[in-house]
């Protein structure tokens, strides 16, 4: 029972490959999709109080893992809502969009359970190589083919992330002797503070910077979100995201709550991905590039909590990227709705969506007021949350970065909706929706307002789960 949203998962990728054997199976893999995502909400939920260790001690099952488990079947079934009729990948590559998009997921379900590192190696590439593929999948046009060279890209610069990543790894194993994350814990702690630890947890957490699009990992962002398929840049700006701040926490707890070198590693690069990011956005034309330089921004936002070093910080990081993951789809569905033929969207294309289609125009504004920070959205209280961590711990130069940065975001934000409610539609036509867009609008918006009026019971659930996130060796098992 344990185990079972990861076999309703395997068992839907299996039953995605079959449907991909037949000719014509485009709107029968999306119903599968569809199906598959449901039923892992159902059994992430059901499961949601299961504890277990499997597979020789290499496999946790926690209230930490089921949590962000039910968030991912979650963000899967809006993703699988959003891909609609996939108008820019080409008709005889559907079906296999949806069976690596589930192949995706599951790797992201495994990744935030597994406690050793070479399982969670093996996640991490299970959940990155579909990706890579779903990027390449983009229908060709005669003036563009620069999906080929986003999905080069986005590969080269992963493989090589990763390569760090297990250089980094390699540190810790000859430090303590053991794969095992919780043995490596107990083994680690009296020499924290050596300049090897030090290196050997910065090091392996660039890989995870990469996923994260944190500064100086994030050359590939911009690029992959234009040059990918509408529907595929919303899965990279959100899903992956979440797996990526998980997977910190576990590596990021190992370090000494008072470890002055990797607060002052982490806090540059918080800073520097924030500037970066939102400077660099106020010069975009394209709306799926701003929101690509927006993320690295937001990256560093998220990394405003790891400062802390504690499990108020680790929590607010949490908290920050699962309401995240809300606010960037609820751009993402009116990207994929206001585009012609599955093309990018420019600003001025946003002109008069309050009277094509308002439910379009009202989704917009919720999400970007959202990531802007303003009250009683999600994205206020995720930054209220982060910045009320690092300040506990005295941080107060990365609280005011922090803050000067959202207030330079306010302003290419503002500039999207007076595109979108400020200006003359132009002659541009009406925007037909159907019932699983509104459906799904009405769901973005319900999540962006419940986690920002409500967040108690979110934010309490999360740090309870954090409270057993590294526990004490009890196994002769976990040892070896």
């Amino acid at each position: 029972m344990a185990f079972l949203p990861e076999l309703v998962l395997l068992a839907g990728a299996l039953g995605l490959f079959v449907v991909c054997l037949g000719d014509h199976g485009a709107r029968r893999a999306r119903m599968t999709a569809l199906a598959v995502s449901v039923a892992t909400m159902i059994a992430c939920a059901f499961c949601l109080g299961q504890e277990a260790v499997l597979f020789d001690g290499a496999y946790r099952v926690d209230l930490f893992s089921q949590i962000l488990k039910l968030v991912f079947a979650f963000g899967y079934t809006l993703v699988v809502l959003l891909s609609g009729g996939l108008d820019d990948i080409r008709e005889d590559v559907k079906p296999e969009y949806h069976l690596f998009l589930a192949l995706s997921v599951c790797g992201l379900v495994l990744l935030v359970s597994c406690v050793d590192i070479i399982t969670l190696v093996v996640a991490l590439e299970l959940s990155s190589f579909p990706l890579y593929l779903l990027v390449a999948m983009r229908r060709e046009r005669e003036d563009r083919r620069s999906q080929m060279e986003s999905a080069i890209k986005y590969m080269m610069f992963g493989i090589a992330a990763n390569g760090i990543m297990l250089f980094g790894m390699s540190y810790l194993f000859g430090l303590t002797g053991t794969t095992s994350l919780p043995v490596m814990v107990e083994k680690l702690r009296p020499i924290l503070h050596t300049p090897l630890v030090i290196a050997g947890i910065a090091i392996t957490c660039c890989g995870l910077l990469f996923k994260l699009a944190v500064f100086p990992f994030h050359f590939w962002t911009p690029d992959v979100y234009q040059g990918a398929s509408n529907e595929t840049a919303g899965v990279i700006a959100s899903l992956s995201k979440i797996g990526a701040v998980a997977v910190l926490v576990r590596f990021i707890s190992l370090a000494s709550p008072d470890s002055r070198s990797l607060v002052i590693l982490l806090t540059l690069l918080a800073a520097v991905s924030m500037f970066y990011g939102n400077l660099i956005a106020l010069m975009q034309k394209d709306l799926k590039r701003l929101l690509g330089f927006s993320g690295i921004a937001h990256a560093g936002y998220a990394l405003v909590g790891f400062v802390a070093l504690d499990n108020a910080g680790y929590t607010a990081a949490l908290y920050y990227i699962v309401g995240y993951l809300f606010m960037v789809l609820a751009c993402f569905v009116v990207i994929c709705k206001v585009s012609c033929d599955g093309d990018n969207v420019a600003m001025d294309e946003l002109a008069g969506l309050h009277r094509r289609s308002p439910l379009l125009a009202l989704t917009l504004v919720v999400g970007i007021f959202s990531l802007a920070g303003v009250p009683p959205f999600v994205g206020f209280m995720g930054k209220l949350t982060l910045l009320s961590a690092a300040l506990a711990k005295g941080h107060l130069f990365l609280v005011i970065v922090t803050v000067v940065n959202t207030a330079i975001a306010i302003y290419y934000y503002l500039c999207i909706i007076r595109e979108a409610c400020f200006r003359d539609a132009s002659q541009r036509p009406a925007i037909a929706l159907d019932g699983s867009t509104r459906a799904l609008c009405v769901l973005l918006m319900a999540g962006i307002l419940a986690l920002g009026v409500l967040p108690a019971r979110v934010l309490d659930g999360v740090s309870a789960s954090l409270t057993s996130l590294n526990p004490p060796v009890a196994t002769k098992a976990a040892q070896r």
